[in-house]
């Protein structure tokens, strides 16, 4: 993340629909739309740089994004991809009540100019491996969701065929899940980083794949930043004599209930985890919070091997 001088630059927000774009400056002409198409991109893209658009925000907004994004990247763009809770927040500060998707490209415009940090682009060739990513993990869900569904039936033809069903997603997924990998491996930057995540005791390919792919700021950002980048950091609920439970949340969900299950096992081999999570059971810690703190000094120990380019050992990793 780099800091981004705001007085000179010209900033501008794009309300995403399915098939519209809302866009406006801030401060400037606005607000516009053109259609979510190749050509309605190329003339909201073509405004931009005749004000003179430095900076363009915009939210995610399940994956609707996603070509807007590319297009104005490729036209040379900075662009940020706000979550839409600070953009609501922003709204609320700014005490904005209304809400339409022409006033929402005012407001992301603002808010895109009061942003005083803006992430690097992300490495382009992890896009199409997040994708199949995401394909395996829904395949996951479903393999879940037919296991529930076979405890509920007691035909024996109907159990079959829940049977077959699930033997057929799950070797798909083992299909699935090796073509990514031999596709990752092609890259010998990522090779080199799945051969460090597997040293980590508790790490298996398919967690390894999740932390190359869906946090490839691992082993440049610090262990606390790390923990709060996949959810696991507790925070403070403080205030005045009111001491607040610690919680966590927010972060990649997806990453998260990867390591969450990879923790879950790691605890039963891994001395450090092991040693861990019998320490908080002793003191009385929920299961969930014990589990919570495994995946905290696992995905401690994955930014560590990363930063320090070496394979995980106990005596050099605390």
């Amino acid at each position: 993340m780099k800091k981004a001088s705001t007085e000179t630059c010209v900033c501008a927000g794009v309300d995403v629909g399915k098939a519209r774009l809302d866009y406006a400056i801030a401060g400037g002409p606005g607000p516009l739309y053109c259609a979510n198409t190749p050509e309605g991109r190329a003339e909201m893209i073509s405004f931009f740089k005749r004000h003179g658009v430095r900076r363009v925000g915009l939210e995610a907004s399940g994956s609707y994004e996603i070509e807007v994004v590319d297009d104005l990247r490729e036209a040379g763009f900075e662009v940020l991809v706000m979550q839409p809770l600070q953009v609501r927040a922003y709204g609320q500060f700014k005490l904005k009540r209304a809400k339409s998707d022409p006033i929402d490209a005012v407001l992301i415009a603002q808010c895109t100019a009061a942003c005083d940090e803006v992430r690097e682009a992300p490495d382009a060739r992890l896009a199409p491996f997040a994708e199949h990513l995401t394909f395996i993990d829904q395949l996951t869900e479903d393999i879940a969701r037919l296991c529930t569904r076979r405890e509920r039936f007691r035909d024996p033809r109907l159990k079959q065929q829940l049977n077959d069903d699930i033997k057929q997603k799950n070797a798909l997924k083992r299909r699935e899940l090796q073509l990514l990998a031999k596709a990752v491996r092609l890259h010998k930057d990522l090779a080199r980083k799945l051969e460090l995540l597997i040293s980590i005791q508790g790490i298996a390919l398919p967690t390894a794949l999740v932390l190359v792919i869906r946090m490839p700021e691992l082993g440049k950002i610090t262990r606390e930043q790390a923990a709060a980048l996949i959810g696991a950091a507790p925070f403070v609920h403080d205030s005045g004599r009111y001491k607040g439970q610690r919680r966590t949340g927010g972060g990649r969900a997806r990453a998260r209930t990867s390591l969450f299950a990879a923790a879950q096992a790691a605890r039963q081999w891994n001395p450090a985890l092991k040693t861990l999570y019998e320490r908080l059971i002793k003191q009385k810690k929920a299961h969930n919070v014990a589990i919570i703190a495994c995946v905290r000094k696992l995905v401690t120990y994955a930014n560590t091997v990363l930063a320090r380019d070496k394979p995980w050992a106990i005596k050099n990793i605390s």
